[in-house]
């Protein structure tokens, strides 16, 4: 379903930290198939995937970023050994006007990887930002738009400062992680699963 032979071409950029942006990530005529099966997600937060209503198409692409494949792509492209380190993946669909403040990823987490399926974007908001520190949004390096079938992934270090200026609305997103551990993997799984039902019951 992906694009191997262009994210193989894709310049790993390196200021400030190490990340990536391929466009068209998919094979044609691969990626309306996991626009129709995209979760309904009505309420916001990070939703594990176990807790997402998918379909076939959707579930082809989640297996496929499980592949040997996929790992050995990222791996080649950031220079890092991916062998024991365990996938977890969480859907976005719905933003709230506090969400994308700017932050770093959690030390348990090697590499994040992020795949958007909004097929038009008009809104000022929403675009992922790489930045030079914690505390402006407006010194950034980079701005992506969370458009169809765009690949972001960056090697999670002290100084990966990402976010987006708010909105209120669909925003859809699939975050993938290599985490350092299985226990890893526990933890983040409970304090999601927790997360999800508590934002849904009080949405």
């Amino acid at each position: 379903m992906l694009r191997y032979d262009a994210l193989q071409k894709t310049v790993l950029k390196t200021d400030p930290y190490p990340y990536l942006v391929l466009p068209d990530a998919f094979e044609e005529g691969q990626l309306q198939d996991v626009i129709s099966d995209f979760p309904d997600i009505q309420h916001p937060g990070s939703i594990p995937i176990a807790e997402a209503g998918t379909g076939p198409g959707f579930d082809a692409m989640i297996k496929e970023l499980e592949s040997d494949q996929f790992r050995a792509a990222i791996e080649a492209k950031f220079g890092v050994d991916l062998t024991d380190c365990p996938t977890m993946f969480t859907v976005r669909g719905v933003m709230r006007q506090k969400d994308g403040r700017i932050h770093t990823d959690s030390k348990t987490k090697v590499i994040t990887v992020l795949f958007y399926f909004n097929e038009e974007w008009a809104n000022e908001g929403g675009y992922l930002r790489v930045l030079r520190n914690g505390t402006d949004i407006e010194d950034y390096v980079d701005e992506i738009p969370p458009s169809a079938g765009t690949m972001v992934a960056f090697r999670v270090t002290d100084n990966c400062w990402h976010g987006h200026k708010p909105l209120v609305g669909q925003r859809r997103s699939i975050q993938m992680n290599y985490l350092v551990s299985h226990a890893a993997l526990g933890k983040h799984q409970f304090f999601h699963g927790l997360s999800a039902k508590l934002k849904k019951l009080f949405s």
